[in-house]
């Protein structure tokens, strides 16, 4: 029997004529946004999600992130209950509750942003980590008032908050309700500082708008991913409104850790360990 006529190869077949290419299973590749190579997924699952030609960062989601930062079975996540509501009535060429309905369908997420107690190495601490597939991990009530919540929660526990960001900014189906929680999620943060606790962002592609705006920024340390793009505006809008070149590399993140914006870049292989010699600092 021909290798290709069962199994889990059945789904393959060799050109015919005129053809230059073999079907691949559906899922089995995906190609690097950055250089454009093929990369094979379970590979590219083992590699974090890195692209080994190019070292590009692809986006990796909340679930993965968590796997990657905690010790195994210790993540107990924390407001799973809590879901946006269409409040203002909001509809542009969808309702507000519509997507909502479809993000949650899409990732199995309650909003862009999961929060609970976690562990690294055996040093406990709080995390939140945002999911970009959520309607562009935007920032509503239920996002800061997670944040909000988590934070209260270190600071009664005496634990390190780390946060890891991944934004498009302020979700603009809330209106001004969506603005108030760069406030409120800074607030609670201030609170935690000054209880002599420490705080730790990780910043992700792409980081924008009012969470760059607001907690993301004000880490004790700010870390951030090779090539992740960290900004208020984004580039295009910047330049067309100034009318100016901008630098080369401008808003990434070796361009801000040139300036001074953040601390260091860290690969994602490396994440961990730099996450447990934090936390075992800030520990002390």
């Amino acid at each position: 029997m021909s290798l290709f006529s069962s199994g889990k190869y059945s789904t393959l077949r060799m050109p015919t004529s005129g053809e230059r290419k073999m079907v691949i299973p559906d899922g089995s590749w995906v190609k690097c946004k950055n250089c454009g190579q093929t990369l094979y997924t379970d590979r590219l699952s083992d590699n974090l999600l890195v692209c080994w030609y190019c070292n590009c960062h692809l986006p990796m989601n909340a679930h993965a992130r968590i796997v990657s930062l905690t010790d195994p079975d210790s993540f107990q996540e924390m407001d799973r209950d809590l879901h946006s509501e269409d409040f203002l009535h909001f509809t542009d060429s969808k309702s507000y509750a519509s997507r909502l309905a479809e993000s949650e369908k899409k990732t199995g997420l309650n909003d862009a942003i999961v929060c609970g107690r976690a562990k690294l190495d055996g040093h406990p601490y709080m995390l939140g980590v945002m999911d970009f597939r959520f309607m562009g991990a935007s920032m509503g009530s239920v996002v800061g008032e997670k944040i909000a919540r988590m934070v209260e929660a270190a600071t009664a526990e005496r634990l390190t908050v780390v946060l890891v960001t991944a934004s498009g900014g302020a979700r603009m189906q809330e209106g001004i309700m969506s603005l108030m929680q760069m406030a409120k999620t800074c607030a609670a943060l201030e609170r935690h500082s000054e209880a002599g606790l420490g705080y730790i962002t990780i910043l992700t592609n792409p980081t924008y708008g009012g969470v760059t705006a607001s907690f993301a920024s004000i880490g004790d340390v700010i870390l951030a991913e090779p090539g992740a793009m960290i900004g208020f505006a984004g580039p295009r809008v910047i330049q067309e409104t100034t009318n100016s070149k901008l630098p080369e590399g401008f808003q990434t993140a070796e361009f801000l850790l040139e300036k001074g914006l953040i601390d260091r870049v860290v690969e994602r292989k490396n994440l961990r360990k730099e996450l447990d010699l934090l936390l075992a600092f800030f520990k002390n």
